[in-house]
């Protein structure tokens, strides 16, 4: 419990510290995050015997920050006149993973679409931070981020020991309750609101939909990890962070709320 309370110190400072800074500081943590995260994801398969190819997902999640990094509007790959290069991005990774198979005797078609998976649930997926801390005018978000993934966590773990008794799935994580999921749920909006009202006064009902929204959205990422890891027959994706896992077991519901922030801000708020 200690080293996991102190590693788990270390970790709030140095993502407090990267979110502060924003920019291409963020830009440069996502990538290689993104990198880890995806080693981690396709060791799980390599378990049951699928073999996704790394080089190419290091490839094309390199391809990725790079044309965003390039971009004329720098991260705006997502939209605008940027979006025919995302696409292409798109087209270009499913075709290498799909020409991966072309040694038919030594792999499978599960090798190629784990590659897949693997490219977007990780690499892309991640990349939504990035992108939300490069926004002018609205870089502040990436707090949003951590505030629905960790506070929906916490707030569901200490509902859960003092008021759990429903079992929400008992067959992909024991543990959790609705009662922890409201839990969640109600505690997110509380501090995604008082974090409107102290830093973002403008957008305080944003926030606290954010909350809403972010939180439901967060217990589906860590709900689709456990799945993952069930499947995989492991019990953590990796040992990097003392008494936490890997990458993959710190920041599963992040993959999920960064690209559902990023969206509202596009599509609902307007940046």
């Amino acid at each position: 419990m200690k080293t996991r309370i102190i590693s788990g110190a270390v970790i709030a400072v140095v993502t407090a510290v990267l979110l502060i800074l924003k920019g291409w500081v963020l830009f440069a943590a996502c990538y290689l995050l993104s990198l880890m995260g995806v080693y981690e994801f396709f060791k799980g398969f390599r378990v049951m015997n699928i073999n996704p190819c790394y080089p190419i997902a290091v490839g094309s999640i390199t391809v990725l920050y790079g044309i965003a990094a390039l971009g004329k509007n720098g991260v705006d790959f997502l939209r605008g006149d940027m979006s025919g290069w995302m696409m292409a991005w798109l087209f270009a990774t499913v075709v290498a993973c799909l020409l991966y198979l072309f040694k038919i005797e030594k792999r499978k078609p599960e090798d190629s679409m784990a590659t897949i998976t693997g490219i977007v649930y990780v690499g892309f997926f991640f990349y939504h931070l990035a992108a939300i801390g490069m926004l002018d005018g609205y870089s502040i978000f990436v707090w949003m981020v951590m505030i629905t993934a960790f506070v929906t966590d916490t707030s569901a773990y200490f509902a859960g020991v003092f008021f759990g008794k429903h079992k929400m799935t008992p067959v992909i994580s024991p543990k959790k309750t609705w009662e922890g999921a409201a839990g969640g749920v109600i505690g997110t909006i509380i501090v995604s609101g008082l974090f409107g009202l102290f830093f973002m006064n403008d957008h305080i009902v944003d926030c606290m939909i954010i909350g809403l929204i972010g939180a439901v959205i967060s217990m589906f990422g860590d709900l689709t990890a456990s799945i993952f890891k069930r499947k995989m027959g492991i019990k953590d994706y990796g040992n990097l962070i003392p008494g936490h896992g890997g990458i993959l077991d710190r920041f599963d519901s992040v993959l999920f709320t960064a690209p559902v922030i990023y969206y509202y801000i596009v599509l609902v708020i307007g940046a």
